[in-house]
């Protein structure tokens, strides 16, 4: 299993860093049209479509992306979308919480199909729009979920349930702490204080989310590295939870190794556009 994992981690790098660093961001958003894809076609079996049905999510979700790029938006501002999206991960997180496994398939289809498609539509466009206002921004974003996964990890199998007795959501993710959670706001922003630095020891062309925030002053800088990690902590379990509803341990078998699309970017769906909101607004 482990040499599986290596294997298609080594894939997705040889088509993912060259599409990153590429001049251009055409290859990256490219391949972040064919993910979305994949993860529609995902979201669509999760939720009790056939086959057929999936497919055509998947081609949705991959043929919104093109309409939004080939109409020009990714060029528009949308402050007030990142604004609305904002509003609607906090809130919707916390409901969708509140009503649990047992709650969701309780939901109209019709709704959980619509709003999966919205999320990695609007992921799509951040992720895109990121890239586009340079590589130096959107890495800080991508790296921030990716260490406040790892320092969740350890922080959790070294304290977890010794500050706190109960874990932070059993029914949905069982392995996971408040432990472990804290742990990966104060990795993030221990990132975030790293990067300013770099970014203005190396005089940055583009600046990093985290410099934008820390030039509005280190409070807001603060409590944004921890309201991403945080968020970035709701899709993996909003994901989980959508998972645990419909019996599936991974959402696909597309990524050999590591499950599906969906379980790879869980994190950067809200943390994406979120992103975007605290630098532009």
């Amino acid at each position: 299993m482990l040499k599986l994992r290596i294997i298609t981690a080594l894939v997705l790098l040889a088509i993912l860093l060259p599409a990153l660093f590429y001049p251009s961001y055409v290859p990256f958003a490219c391949v972040m049209v064919v993910l979305i894809g994949a993860a529609g076609w995902e979201w669509g079996k999760l939720n009790g479509c056939g086959f057929g049905a999936s497919v055509l999510m998947g081609v949705l979700c991959a043929a919104l992306c093109s309409a939004a790029w080939l109409l020009g938006w990714l060029e528009h501002s949308w402050r007030g979308l990142w604004l609305c999206v904002g509003a609607a991960w906090v809130i919707g997180g916390i409901l969708l919480l509140r009503i649990g496994v047992s709650g969701w398939p309780r939901l109209p289809r019709a709704l959980r199909l619509t709003g999966g498609v919205l999320v990695l539509w609007v992921a799509w466009l951040a992720a895109v729009q990121a890239r586009l206002v340079g590589i130096n921004f959107l890495l800080s974003i991508l790296v921030l979920v990716w260490v406040a996964d790892i320092f969740a990890y350890f922080a959790g199998r070294a304290f977890g349930l010794r500050l706190t007795k109960e874990r932070l959501a059993p029914a949905i993710s069982p392995g996971k702490s408040w432990e472990g959670v804290w742990g990966g706001m104060v990795g993030v922003v221990v990132l975030a204080l790293c990067w300013v630095w770099a970014d203005r020891s190396a005089g940055a062309e583009v600046a990093s989310l985290y410099t934008r925030l820390w030039d509005r002053g280190w409070p807001l800088l603060i409590i944004g590295a921890v309201f991403l990690a945080a968020m970035s902590v709701m899709g993996d379990l909003a994901e989980s939870l959508v998972k645990r509803s419909a019996g599936a341990k991974d959402s696909s078998q597309l990524l050999p190794g590591h499950g599906g699309v969906l379980d790879r970017v869980d994190a950067l769906l809200p943390t994406l556009p979120l992103a975007m909101m605290l630098a532009f607004l």
